[in-house]
């Protein structure tokens, strides 16, 4: 997902740079929508890494 975020952005700079004005703010707003769901995404699968590694080591 991130990964597409950053092909995104680089659409959303490109597209900016050549005058597509519209087309940029359109792939801008996707690469950040991207960009958060990755953000949540990996927040979540930390704590759920950080909460089962405390259930395997037992404390």
């Amino acid at each position: 997902m991130l990964k597409w975020a950053l092909i995104f952005a680089v659409v959303a700079l490109i597209a900016g740079g050549l005058g597509f004005t519209g087309l940029a703010g359109a792939a801008a707003g996707v690469a950040k929508l991207l960009f958060f769901l990755f953000l949540v995404g990996f927040v979540v699968f930390l704590i759920l890494g950080f909460w089962a590694g405390r259930k395997i080591a037992g404390d």
